[in-house]
């Protein structure tokens, strides 16, 4: 099978030597950890799950300044200094090459919108989730846009200490805010208190979702130079990607244009000079180039009136159920639909979903909002165009309603839905917030989430990890909105602890017989035990037995020896007792 990569383009600094943490030491760095994608196209498989399916591997790619060299150009465009073609363009369409160049010209007065982020980091340390990592510097791309914002990829300003940014041309690096982090979307909106960081700049107006074969050009502060740097292409392709970021399916634009490390965040303009998306990952392999991926303006439009109209990001929300592709003529027989009848079956319906008492397994979807949806999950999109209808569901905002005919047992039946943001049982991101933790008796319980699994068993985690636990990642549900998987991360030795060493990354079940909720509810059960031992019933049949008193006793020697502030996270201490 084909291993395909997409590497994401932010460019951190050396976070390793320099006893600054967050010094501008120019090296050159690779790629680090993965996120899972689980893609489920139109056409591969006959089973889909919203969310999840077949892994892909993907990675981040983490950019870092390399020695300055002269700015690139696109190996389709003609050289300013010579007034000559290339080879290769003299070769190639020349009707093409000056569409290339006029998309160029038109986007150059938009260009002062165009700024260069710088970010230091400070990540969580989830092995010690009670400190964190030590911090990095990061540059990237951003653009201004209307109200005194600026746009940039989630990424890009991830577990960020510090924001500042540089206008084309200005030696000044202004301290920004970050208002709004959309992590599905890979979208943020910054902002710049200091009056004269808005002055002689007018902000970008967005185009409307360019067709197939649109010239688009790409502006940003790649690797390679200081400068400003532009690339040009077409679109190649639009359809539902994956969102390397945290796993989401939205739409994207697929584009023949170079999109490197530290084009994260830029914008792509039409030939009008209108922005049309924000660059934000790019294919890695050996068979393929030039091929990157930009964020499309309804996706942008979307994260922005949700920002307006709820004063803080709330997500694309989901329908909430796993389907099935109805193809198979003898399958959609025995559910009784006629032969005008098209639509998914729908395998599972998630707990949590506002619709969970609405829809049932083995119903039949047969549109959504009106729109008739196909055998194979798709719904019309432009001329000669199908899309997957997840696409329809995404433009809905968390808290929406919407009307879905389904089939049920030969009769057709219409409801009225409300549309959730998406519950993972193991969630694909933490939001910027620091792990939860809590130890008793040197025993640390966290609950597990997508970077705790990479952190722990580094970007080949879908393959390292414990099977139980990729089980549950792949296929488990949340019961509660509230539910957590809670783990014995470690065990830091000590006396009381003796024989429970080796115990790490292994699921919690229950304690003293009652089922574990989340990790909250397991530190408020233990702070409240009075019994005489503390039972610990953990996956692989496993139980740690503990007496209350000294291992209670234990904790706070056992912290004190590991310079441990706290025996729980700050949101845990808020609330137990």
């Amino acid at each position: 099978m084909v291993d395909l990569k997409r590497k994401r383009g932010r460019k951190p600094k050396n976070a390793g030597s320099d006893s600054g943490g967050g010094a501008e030491t120019a090296v050159d760095e690779g790629a680090v950890s993965a996120n899972p994608v689980e893609t489920a196209t139109n056409g591969d498989t006959q089973t889909h799950r919203r969310g999840r399916g077949r892994l892909r591997k993907v990675e981040e790619v983490v950019d870092r300044d390399i020695a300055a060299s002269p700015e690139r150009r696109g190996h389709r465009f003609p050289d300013h200094n010579h007034g000559e073609l290339t080879a290769t363009v003299l070769s190639g369409d020349l009707r093409h090459v000056a569409e290339l160049a006029t998309a160029a010209a038109k986007a150059a007065p938009s260009m002062d919108a165009v700024v260069k982020v710088f970010c230091v980091h400070t990540d969580p340390n989830f092995s010690l989730p009670w400190q964190r990592k030590r911090q990095y510097s990061s540059s990237s791309s951003g653009f201004i846009i209307s109200g005194k914002r600026v746009l940039t990829n989630a990424h890009s300003v991830e577990h960020h200490t510090q924001v500042k940014l540089k206008k084309r041309g200005s030696d000044t690096k202004y301290l920004a805010t970050v208002l709004s982090i959309g992590t599905e979307c890979d979208i943020a909106m910054l902002t710049v208190n200091d009056d004269e960081f808005w002055e002689g700049v007018s902000p970008l107006e967005f185009g409307d979702l360019p067709a197939l074969q649109d010239a688009v050009t790409v502006v940003g502060y790649p690797i390679g130079g200081d400068t400003i740097s532009v690339t040009s292409g077409v679109v190649s392709r639009i359809e539902i990607l994956s969102y390397v970021h945290v796993s989401t399916e939205l739409l994207g634009l697929q584009i023949d244009a170079a999109i490197n490390s530290g084009n994260s965040g830029g914008p792509a303009f039409n030939d009008k000079g209108k922005c049309v998306g924000i660059a934000f990952q790019s294919l890695k392999h050996e068979d393929a180039e030039n091929i990157g991926y930009v964020i499309p303006t309804p996706v942008i439009m979307h994260f922005i009136q949700d920002y307006e109209k709820n004063g803080a990001y709330t997500g694309f929300p989901v329908i909430g159920v796993e389907w099935q592709k109805m193809e198979n003529p003898d399958l959609r027989k025995s559910v009784g639909m006629a032969h005008n009848q098209k639509g998914v079956r729908i395998r599972r319906v998630e707990p949590t979903a506002p619709e969970s008492n609405v829809l049932k397994p083995s119903d039949v979807i047969l549109s959504f909002d009106g729109v008739d949806i196909a055998n194979d999950g798709t719904v019309p999109f432009r001329h000669g165009e199908r899309i997957g209808f997840s696409y329809l569901v995404s433009q809905k905002y968390t808290g929406d309603d919407a009307r879905v005919k389904v089939l049920r047992k030969s009769k057709t039946l219409e409801f009225k839905i409300k549309l959730n943001a998406h519950k993972r049982l193991i969630p694909a991101h933490i939001k910027g917030k620091p792990p939860s933790y809590y130890i008793v008796g040197g025993f640390v319980f966290t609950a597990v989430s997508v970077p705790y699994l990479r952190s722990e068993y580094g970007k080949d985690y879908e393959f390292d990890a414990p099977v139980k636990l990729l089980d549950k990642l792949l296929h488990a549900m949340a019961q509660s909105i509230d539910e957590q998987l809670v783990v014995v991360s470690q065990v830091l030795v000590a006396d009381i602890n003796i024989g429970y060493e080796e115990l790490v990354n292994t699921q919690v079940l229950a304690f003293n017989g009652k089922p574990i909720k989340n990790l909250k509810s397991l530190a408020n059960m233990v702070e409240a035990c009075k019994e005489e031992y503390m039972k610990f019933d953990l996956d692989y049949d496993q139980i740690v037995v503990l007496q209350t008193k000294n291992a209670k006793a234990a904790t706070s020697d056992i912290l004190a020896m590991h310079c441990i502030p706290s025996a729980m996270s700050d949101d845990l201490n808020e609330s137990c007792f």
